[in-house]
């Protein structure tokens, strides 16, 4: 399990709010759309699912935020997704209490756990049914408590992080060989865009994975960061330098758009030969 952590020893600064917008679109040429996304706030009572835009006052409780993109025969592949980000409000409310006394190791715990059951429960149906032969799904997870941001991630979906000062970055790692060579430096960007086996999973949750490692870390948060949640079909059409324009300083024309829509609209010019989901988190 790898654990990456981006953290520093400071006190997290006091967060009164988060702005959220969400946006998925099965692309230019597919039927179905695999993807999907999920934004809720939970206390130690009760879950509430968000809207896909809106904003709250932090104090209300925790909140998270996902994206999933499905695979499989059929429609498995969206079943897939939507098992994922289902399954989530199961686990998380329960452990509100020790997530509000600060317990960061509990943070991981709890969200390896969620991922094990999940992986769990697909990995079952899809030796019982039929139609879900084969059923599996990404999955990039990010808890937002008071100013802190816990994620968990497998799959090739991705969390990315451009803080109020500072550039782009991508803090969940693509869990394919051609991640692994991007990430030691062996291809810049354009190879990895353009590799043929660019698609290709070593983890995710179901399919074949017969065990799963996720991706663990924490992010320090301050008022003006931003959070985006994409499947692969964002990144097929947008390259990392112009994620961070469209979020910070969009062109004339994507101006008045939300920020998923813009993130959208521009994957879908440039490719939209993929299913596009896209949720933008705002810290204020």
């Amino acid at each position: 399990m790898s654990d990456s952590k981006t953290t520093d020893s400071s006190e997290p600064s006091p967060i009164g709010e988060l702005r959220w917008d969400g946006m998925t679109h099965p692309g230019r040429f597919r039927k179905n759309n695999e993807d999907a996304f999920l934004a809720l706030t939970f206390d130690a009572l009760q879950v509430r699912y968000l809207g896909k835009s809106g904003e709250s006052a932090t104090e209300t409780g925790d909140f998270v935020f996902a994206v999933s993109d499905g695979m499989g025969g059929a429609k498995s592949g969206e079943f897939a997704s939507r098992i994922a980000v289902q399954k989530i409000t199961e686990l998380l409310p329960k452990s509100f209490n020790l997530g509000a006394l600060g317990v960061d190791r509990g943070f991981s715990d709890i969200l390896v756990e969620l991922f094990q059951r999940i992986h769990k429960e697909m990995t079952q149906m899809s030796a019982y049914y039929e139609e879900c032969r084969g059923m599996g799904a990404t999955l990039s997870l990010g808890w937002f408590s008071p100013g802190m941001m816990h994620f968990c991630h497998i799959g090739d979906s991705r969390i990315y992080y451009l803080p109020s000062v500072g550039g782009l970055k991508q803090i969940t790692e693509d869990h394919t060989h051609v991640g692994w060579l991007q990430r030691s430096g062996q291809i810049n960007e354009r190879e990895a865009r353009n590799h043929p086996e660019r698609n290709q999973l070593q983890q995710v949750l179901g399919g074949k994975c017969r065990q799963i490692a996720p991706q663990v870390g924490s992010v320090v948060v301050e008022p003006g960061d931003r959070f985006l949640f994409c499947s692969d079909g964002v990144m097929d059409g947008v390259w990392d330098r112009r994620i961070e324009e469209l979020l910070r300083q969009p062109p004339p024309r994507f101006a008045e758009l939300r920020p998923a829509e813009r993130l959208i609209k521009d994957s879908m010019e440039e490719s939209g030969r993929d299913n596009i989901t896209a949720l933008v988190v705002e810290v204020a």
